[in-house]
């Protein structure tokens, strides 16, 4: 995997990946470099989380994230609690071990904290919570 990121003046940073995709970033009207961070948390265990619904049919999924950082530099994320959001079809005791393997297997980028970060999580499917 390979990477590259250009400064574009001020606080405005492109990054790109090796097929040349762009993600811009701007540190001061964001999101910052920590914001993306915490979202790609989010968007590794969900895609886990589609995946591993497979053909079932789910509307909408989404997932709300709440961290806590240390209060002093280096300020890395101590805390994570993420709350998934399912409409659809989707058994929730299915969506709970997936959430579980997500995080214990799966997710690269969760996977890179667990040794920092306390991460919890609750799962939310047509309204009824878990």
């Amino acid at each position: 995997m390979r990477g590259r990121v250009e400064w574009k003046g001020g606080s405005r940073v492109d990054c790109f990946n090796e097929s040349g995709n762009k993600l811009e970033i701007d540190w001061n009207g964001g999101p910052s470099p920590v914001q993306v961070t915490l979202q790609m948390i989010g968007a590794c265990s969900l895609a886990d989380i589609q995946t591993g619904l497979k053909d079932r049919k789910v509307e909408k999924i989404w997932i709300e994230l709440d961290a806590e950082r240390a209060e002093s530099a280096p300020r890395i994320f101590t805390k994570v609690n993420m709350v998934y959001h399912i409409e659809g079809e989707a058994p929730i005791k299915l969506v709970e071990r997936l959430v579980h393997k997500s995080h214990e297997t799966y997710c690269s980028v969760s996977n890179m904290f667990n040794s920092t970060v306390e991460f919890t999580s609750s799962v939310v499917v047509n309204g009824e919570t878990r």
